[in-house]
């Protein structure tokens, strides 16, 4: 099982804090968002490789933090090749770089190469209050694709996000993308494991109509093309995506 991490953004909401600087690799404490991920992450015996996706402008900085990390699986950088928020992918074109095997390679393997694994697909602006390996358990269980989800009681914060139902078994019936009328409290979270048997259908989705722009739009997809089921977070997480919850992140974590 490979581990992409989708960290091609310009995080423009952060200002000046990341015009020059990849948000994931902001300091909280002693460590990074990224790296506080990643030692998670890197203890699952099932991952074998770490391949972070990011753009051209960033691309030097990651390259620099690989070489400087000591993770037990090796770390593969992508450069997508964008260099401005206005020209950006977006989060599924930049997967689809990854296991097409396009992009340039500029830290880790050797070449470009087709990926025939499972993923585990992450965005890399959370700090988890809970492991992967959980979710990679629940994965093994069913044999089937599988997404993150949470309970979420705000219909404000709902109408931002996807939103399933789910059958009594968390198999996905439906989702949506930032619905008005929330059919469930049912919230989706950037976290994705797609099983190598579905890899097909994830290379046609962007060709087919999926949405380019936030992963979201592939488990939207996906969910209609094959099955799916959500494992219920067993604990919470913290997303920065502002100034303010950064600074938070800071207080909260250091």
């Amino acid at each position: 099982m490979k581990n992409i991490v989708i960290a091609a953004g310009y995080a423009t909401r952060l200002g000046e804090l990341t015009k020059n600087f990849p948000k994931p690799l902001l300091k909280i404490g002693s460590s990074t968002i990224l790296d506080r991920m990643l030692a998670d992450i890197d203890r699952i015996p099932d991952i074998d490789e770490h391949i972070i996706i990011t753009n051209h402008k960033f691309a030097p900085i990651f390259q620099q933090w690989a070489q400087a990390s000591h993770y037990s699986k090796p770390i593969t950088v992508i450069d997508d090749g964008t260099e401005t928020n206005d020209t950006r992918l977006g989060a599924v074109c930049d997967l689809l770089l990854a296991i097409n095997g396009e992009g340039q390679i500029i830290g880790g393997a050797s070449g470009n190469r087709q990926l025939d694994d499972d993923l585990l697909v992450v965005a890399a602006d959370n700090i988890l209050y809970f492991s992967f390996q959980e979710f990679v358990d629940f994965f093994h269980e069913k044999h089937t694709s599988c997404i993150m989800c949470h309970e979420q009681p705000d219909i404000e914060k709902l109408r931002r996000t996807g939103v399933i139902e789910v059958d009594a078994q968390m198999r996905v019936l439906n989702m949506e993308e930032k619905p008005q009328q929330p059919k469930s409290h049912w919230a989706v979270p950037p976290f994705y494991i797609y099983r190598k048997e579905d890899l097909d259908l994830v290379r046609h989705a962007v060709e087919n109509g999926c949405g380019k722009d936030a992963p979201g739009n592939l488990a939207h997809y996906m969910a209609q093309k094959t099955i799916l089921h959500a494992w219920p977070m067993s604990a919470g997480r913290f997303d920065i995506g502002s100034l303010d919850t950064y600074y938070e992140a800071q207080n909260l974590f250091s």
